[in-house]
């Protein structure tokens, strides 16, 4: 007998959440207690700071659906935070991309991040709106004690793009429009360490077509993550910025480009199909790749190679309801060896010889599956992240006030 919509929903999420439940480190006499790692079942000693910011939201869900006991969920966000805001290394509030999971250390290297730094505090907010107490408070610390400022180029008024500690120097901006918005939204609202609202407005806004799909305004790559991740938490439905963009309508038009690039490709490619969709960062054949997307403006950079990931189009199901649970649907009627404890595994890639499944799941696809999923269901993050008052402050500051969205002539064309 086949599932429902709503039972094949709910075993995906409580298996996504279950990633996080265990995957933590939770040794109470670890430095790192609470750290989440980055994937499994590969690298156990390397956690994600992104990951913990989702883990700090699947706290939450967990605990209003009942997966564990509230008092259970609210321990752990307590000990997590605690560790974030005691032992987890950072520069000036900003962590490290990864730690170790162990110590709570850099972890090889890596730079020091401005967007996994946000989704963390994201997450630690969410998790302080809804539990209270001392996760509030703590969350709210961690927040005031990042100073948002130091990684601002003053001379183009964009976001550095990373920090290298090793050569003590920020590389690169946020020049164009990616998954960031969750960084000025956070900066601009600032209690200790603002930065202008301005830069929502001096980043690159590229504009394509792709299938009858757009104006779409995209990255690069075109890779679906970037018109999901900001969406997680900040409620975007009904608001438009002052220049008239509706960027919740951008994500649902660039899912649509998305999923008809890969129908396009179905004759070239026996992964791709209208159930198989949804190209975006993931594990591949040859290794972990950031490249995999569909650029709505042309096809020159098309690095489809026949690899789809389930949060692809799990990501976009607050976008296309229906085509995104058809696709779940397809993966698992039809991929068994997709499907494992913590539900579906990141990608699979049917134009290998054998076909090839991934091994891993990783933390931020688990992440942005469980919190979209549950923002589809029941508004649930939406609804909760969006009473912090940073939240709403920073979208004004931004977007402009609601009295004044939509104020502004034109659209995205």
């Amino acid at each position: 007998m086949a599932l429902s919509d709503d039972t094949l929903l709910e075993l995906e999420s409580k298996r996504s959440f279950q990633f996080f439940w265990e995957q933590a480190n939770t040794d109470p006499g670890s430095p790192g207690y609470g750290l989440i790692r980055d994937r499994a079942p590969g690298r156990p000693e390397m956690a994600s700071v992104a990951s913990v910011g989702y883990g700090l939201t699947a706290l939450a869900i967990g605990a209003e659906r009942e997966w564990i006991s509230r008092e259970e969920a609210d321990a752990r966000a307590v000990g997590t935070l605690r560790t974030c805001w005691s032992n987890a290394e950072h520069r000036h509030g900003f962590f490290f991309h990864f730690l170790d999971r162990d110590t709570a250390k850099q972890y090889r290297g890596c730079e020091v991040s401005v967007i996994d730094t946000a989704i963390c505090i994201c997450g630690a907010l969410t998790a302080g709106e809804y539990f209270g107490g001392e996760v509030k408070r703590l969350a709210q610390a961690i927040y005031e004690r990042v100073e948002w400022d130091w990684y601002r180029d003053p001379e183009t008024n964009q976001f550095y793009m990373g920090y290298s500690d090793e050569k003590g120097e920020h590389f690169g901006t946020w020049d164009h429009y990616a998954e960031q918005f969750m960084m000025y939204f956070l900066g601009a609202a600032s209690p200790t360490h603002p930065v202008p609202a301005s830069m929502f407005e001096d980043f690159v806004r590229y504009v394509g077509y792709y299938g009858g799909h757009g104006p779409v305004i995209h990255s690069t790559g075109g890779a679906l993550f970037v018109y999901q991740f900001s969406h997680a938490w900040f409620d975007f439905r009904g608001r438009r910025d002052r220049y008239g963009v509706d960027w919740y309508e951008n994500s649902v038009r660039a899912t649509l480009a998305n999923r008809q690039f890969c129908i396009d490709r179905a004759d070239r490619s026996k992964t791709f199909g209208p159930n198989a969709w949804g190209l975006t960062a993931c594990d591949g054949p040859r290794g972990y790749s950031g490249g995999y997307g569909a650029d709505p403006n042309t096809t020159k950079r098309d690095y489809a190679d026949g690899t789809i990931p389930p949060c692809g189009a799990a990501g976009s199901i607050v976008f296309t309801p229906r085509e995104s649970i058809a696709a779940l649907r397809h993966y698992y009627e039809n991929h068994p060896r997709l499907w494992g404890p913590y539900g579906f595994k990141d990608a699979f890639n049917l134009d290998e010889t054998p076909a090839w499944y991934a091994e891993d799941v990783i933390g931020i696809d688990k992440g942005i599956t469980l919190l979209m999923i549950e923002n589809y269901r029941t508004g649930f993050v939406w609804r909760h992240f969006m009473k912090v008052p940073p939240a709403r402050l920073g979208m004004d500051l931004c977007l402009g006030t609601e009295a004044d969205a939509g104020a502004g002539a034109g659209s995205i064309a």
